[in-house]
């Protein structure tokens, strides 16, 4: 059975000049968002705020994110975890294909901008609606999983067994968020990752911090 290797930016065909513009785009919404939360906070700034201060027009941003919430939940890495998932050696175990894929993704979402991060993680803890909306953006990416799931293990994705374990996966990761942030973030989150692995794939064992 041939391996398949990771993929690299250069691996990937380039973007186009509407997605560049596009990402451009979005990013600047987000920019302008998290500038103006933590000038103001969150439930005072509007939509019609962010557009200003992004320099589009409030119906780019609602084009773009159909909430406030979306915005500051938003952001490019499903795509790029779904193909770090099916880059991963095929005979790779399961646990361990998840565990690199993990700590890429904290690497490349968390370490690489921890001051968003932490907001973001201080807004799921503080904004009700912002964790709800956080609640509801699961499934997606539980989905997401499922299919991948299905394609590394040959399991049916919409099998009871894969749609238990995607979605462990994925709301136990959405309490290390949480955790992370009622802690003041004071964790390495990189670690506390790795622990929430260590539990699904283990259970609550004696040793288990």
């Amino acid at each position: 059975m041939t391996a398949a290797r990771p993929t690299t930016p250069t691996d990937r065909p380039p973007l186009g000049l509407r997605e560049r513009k596009k990402i451009k785009t979005r990013e600047a919404i987000r920019a302008a968002t998290y500038a103006l939360v933590q000038e103001q906070g969150y439930d005072a700034t509007t939509i019609e705020q962010i557009a200003d201060r992004a320099e589009v027009s409030p119906s780019t941003v609602f084009r773009y994110f159909p909430t406030k919430e979306d915005i500051v939940l938003t952001d490019e890495y499903d795509p790029i975890l779904l193909e770090e998932l099916r880059a991963r050696p095929a005979d790779e175990p399961w646990p361990d294909t998840i565990r690199y894929v993990m700590r890429e993704a904290v690497r490349t979402g968390i370490e690489e901008d921890m001051e968003v991060a932490r907001l973001r993680t201080h807004l799921m803890v503080q904004v009700p609606a912002v964790r709800s909306r956080m609640m509801e953006s699961m499934s997606v990416t539980g989905r997401m999983l499922c299919t991948a799931i299905g394609e590394r293990t040959g399991r049916d994705p919409d099998s009871l067994e894969v749609r238990v374990w995607a979605m462990s996966l994925i709301g136990g990761l959405m309490e290390t968020s949480l955790y992370w942030a009622e802690n003041d973030h004071r964790d390495d989150f990189a670690e506390l990752v790795d622990r929430t692995l260590t539990t699904l794939q283990h259970g609550l064992g004696p040793e288990n911090p």
